[in-house]
């Protein structure tokens, strides 16, 4: 029998990962400061009228190539953009703007209503920057931007400009998580469990995704990134799989300060 609680329990798993997000916190203020004193940092730039419906907008020097949303993890429950401004490092140093939302956590709000608000992210993004539109997100953030390219879920001039979606560990089948301990914070119904899980949904026509993750993840991760590349393929979409060597769930994203990186370059390819 699947002890399903175990089966997404990431930290405990990762040497030091009680550490981690101070450390990320410290690596994204750093980031900040620098991007700040260049004069290519706006931030909490609203999108909605919730307090923590806000993003940070990272530019590159010169003109922009288009935009890159990325969508932070923590289970629908924790963290914030603060947490992660230096993962924009390589994408800017390639010539995109950056936009890192905030969004309103669980127990307060249902993961129904955080797919509305990246809706409105992403939308608010949209109108920072012309030309093609990028999503990243990583865990609970991998399963929201592959939320944002079902069928219906962006406004069609929004979704007319995506030109790729990557889910970095992303979760795309919610139904396990209705019976373990997390769903006391998430309040999953089966029913919202189907109805936000991507895997349920038809995908954007001619929208790539990519489906990342780190090889050494927990083994759960590793079926659901396979399990949106066989149910999407079928469904005649463009979808790629990389199984990242020697990362865990939190090492995968390290990759994303590095502008040559194989993850930074498979975002913006």
């Amino acid at each position: 029998m699947i002890d399903w609680d175990d089966a997404f329990e990431n930290m405990a798993y990762v040497p030091g990962g009680q550490a981690l997000p101070g450390q990320w916190a410290e690596a994204a203020a750093n980031f900040r400061a620098e991007m700040a004193g260049a004069g290519r940092l706006k931030e909490d730039v609203a999108y909605g009228d919730g307090a923590r419906e806000v993003m940070d907008i990272v530019s590159p020097e010169g003109d922009s190539r288009g935009i890159v949303v990325f969508v932070h993890g923590g289970y629908w429950r924790a963290f914030d953009k603060s947490h992660w401004t230096h993962l924009a490092r390589g994408l800017v140093e390639n010539g995109w703007t950056v936009a890192l939302p905030s969004y309103p956590l669980a127990p307060e709000v249902r993961i129904s209503d955080i797919t509305a608000c990246i809706t409105r992210a992403v939308t608010a993004a949209a109108g920072q920057v012309a030309g093609p539109i990028r999503l990243a997100g990583h865990s609970a953030g991998g399963h929201l931007v592959t939320r944002m390219m079902c069928q219906g879920v962006l406004p069609d001039a929004v979704a007319t400009r995506l030109a790729r979606v990557t889910s970095i560990s992303g979760l795309h089948q919610l139904g396990p998580l209705v019976g373990i301990k997390l769903n006391d914070t998430l309040r999953l119904t089966p029913e919202e469990a189907d109805a936000e899980s991507p895997a349920a949904h038809d995908p954007l026509p001619n929208v790539p995704l990519t489906a990342w993750v780190g090889a050494q993840e927990r083994p759960e991760f590793l079926r659901q990134t396979r399990l949106i590349e066989e149910v999407w393929a079928l469904k005649g979409a463009d979808v790629t799989a990389v199984y990242d060597p020697g990362h865990n769930h939190f090492t995968v994203i390290g990759a994303l300060e590095q502008p040559d990186s194989p993850l930074t370059k498979e975002i913006l390819r």
